[in-house]
């Protein structure tokens, strides 16, 4: 039940994927000030534990590090860990020896090994357990040689890739979880000093850190980093250009006027993919596969990228975040064609007749859809759910949209199951952290929250997750295109989004700020 409202979190994990150095035009870097950014939603519990949501997550990023870090081209790096030993079934890691907790505590491999078990303890019901962390990963310490290993029953092809989003909890906060609801206890270089839910997250740069990637160090960071709650992107675009925030992601019309403008950085990063799912529980018509292949038959796609996406996004190639330890192609050719004269013709010969308002009709039951979006994602997706209604009832079917903010999203995926189909972007960034919600236990009892059965899917992701390198990512993109071949989910566009700022310069990765990047401007 947890992991499927996790999936609904992730759906949003990142906000600005990708990463690389935002250069602003304001002027050379000064010492000091505080860094201001706008923050969609109120990010909630502070515990890494339960982390799931994009907003949680971003800032997370500015009081924890992790064992490894990515670079842009996807190449692991040191971070609290100064080298690893890799083998199929376990990674060691020997962590540096200067590292402290925001307390002053050193970190030690037992605080590292704590976190995982912790995660892993059915008790603690995380949500990122099986999807960050992998099901049944064990932890164990030694401390005297410095190392902790991270091990899994089995072979798993991307046992040191999962490292990457595990955000290590240390100091007091290792035995007391709920310390940090509104709190931070990390080795990062800032520290939490205030939280205002629903209004701002206020947090004072540590000047004594100093294990940043590529031996980045607290000297020249804002002395604060201000997370300001503004839910509306025309206020937040208001905000920049007033020099009252200092950076904001927009999704909406917003971004036209904020491009056109100059002295603002500005960004293009995907937000992974826009797409949609259709529920396959037993009582749902999209049940049948038939039906399933004749909506997406209804539904010129092109189009509908275009429309979802503002006119921003770019072809869509799979399901997992750049940059991918898995680079092919799963989704070119999986898909069927735009046909509506085929999916009339398919819906009529699946048992569904036009009725006299020209809905169709099977066993008396109406072909009715209910199609659930999230209303926090910009214009785009809510143009695209009336672009598909409007396809779909071409094709007889009736369609009844439902827009809900995040939290509600969470919901009905998790609980209370009232919807056909739904916009749900994902936000992975290996393909073994899907398999939980692509498959298995339907929710609520598990995090299947699509409740879908691809027997080839499991087949593939099965062999796949004990092979690395090339023989396995060959196994997981033809699992990605086994979905597509179902039709279980449609892939749409890759959402591009505008990172935006004034008077700042940073890097960040995967909607995750690198802060020990953060630099202020001269004439921000």
């Amino acid at each position: 039940m947890k992991k499927a409202a996790a999936l609904a979190s992730l759906a949003l994990f990142a906000t600005a994927c990708g990463g690389g150095t935002a250069e602003s035009p304001a002027g050379k870097p000064v010492t000091g000030g505080t860094f201001t950014f706008a923050l969609a939603a109120d990010p909630g519990v502070l515990d890494p534990a339960k982390g799931v949501m994009s907003v949680t997550n971003t800032v997370l990023s500015l009081a924890y590090d992790t064992l490894i870090s990515i670079k842009d081209d996807g190449t692991v790096q040191p971070q609290l860990a100064e080298k690893w030993d890799v083998k199929p079934d376990q990674v060691t890691f020997t962590l540096r020896k200067d590292v402290t907790c925001s307390d002053g505590a050193k970190l030690t491999p037992s605080d590292v090994a704590a976190n995982v078990n912790h995660i892993v303890d059915p008790a603690s019901k995380s949500p990122i357990y099986g999807v960050l962390v992998p099901a049944g990963m064990t932890a164990k310490a030694d401390d005297a040689a410095g190392t902790v290993t991270l091990a899994t029953a089995k072979p798993f092809s991307f046992i040191l890739e999962s490292s990457r989003l595990i955000f290590i909890v240390c100091g007091k906060g290792v035995k007391d979880r709920d310390s940090i609801a509104r709190a931070s206890s990390g080795t990062g270089p800032y520290v939490l000093s205030e939280a205002v839910p629903g209004d701002h997250y206020t947090f004072k740069a540590r000047r004594d850190y100093a294990w940043g990637p590529d031996g980045a160090t607290g000297k020249d960071i804002p002395d604060q980093v201000v997370a300001k709650i503004v839910p509306n992107e025309q206020t937040a675009a208001n905000l920049l250009i007033s020099g009252n925030i200092n950076a904001a992601t927009f999704y909406g019309p917003d971004r036209t006027r904020l491009e056109a403008m100059p002295g603002l950085t500005k960004r293009f990063p995907s937000a992974g993919n826009g797409q949609f799912f259709y529920h396959q529980g037993d009582d749902r018509p999209t049940h049948d596969p038939a039906v399933r292949k004749a909506l997406t038959q209804a539904v010129n796609l092109k189009e509908l990228a275009g429309i979802a996406s503002s006119g921003t996004g770019k072809p869509t190639t799979g399901l997992v975040l750049q940059p991918r330890p898995c680079t092919g192609d799963t989704v070119t050719g999986h898909l069927p064609a735009f046909d509506e004269a085929a999916a009339a013709a398919a819906l009529g010969a699946a048992g569904w007749k036009a009725g006299a308002d020209g809905i169709r009709v099977k066993d008396g039951k109406r072909l009715t859809l209910r199609y659930l979006y999230a209303t926090t994602r910009g214009a785009g997706v809510q143009a695209a759910a009336e672009y598909l209604a409007a396809a779909w009832k071409k094709a007889g079917a009736e369609v009844k949209l439902n827009g809900v903010i995040d939290t509600k999203l969470s919901e009905s995926l998790n609980a209370t199951q009232d919807w056909d189909v739904v916009w749900l972007p994902i936000g992975v960034t290996l393909p073994s952290q899907l398999v939980g919600f692509l498959s298995g236990p339907a929710a609520p009892k598990g995090a299947n929250f699509a409740h879908l059965d691809n027997a080839r899917y499991v087949e593939l992701t099965t062999e796949a997750i004990g092979k690395p390198g090339p023989e396995g990512c060959k196994l997981w993109e033809q699992a990605e295109s086994a979905l597509f071949d179902n039709v279980d989910m449609v892939p749409v566009s890759d959402t591009t989004v505008l990172e935006a700022s004034k008077g700042v310069t940073y890097q960040s990765l995967a909607g995750l700020f690198i802060p020990s990047s953060l630099r202020l401007t001269q004439g921000g």
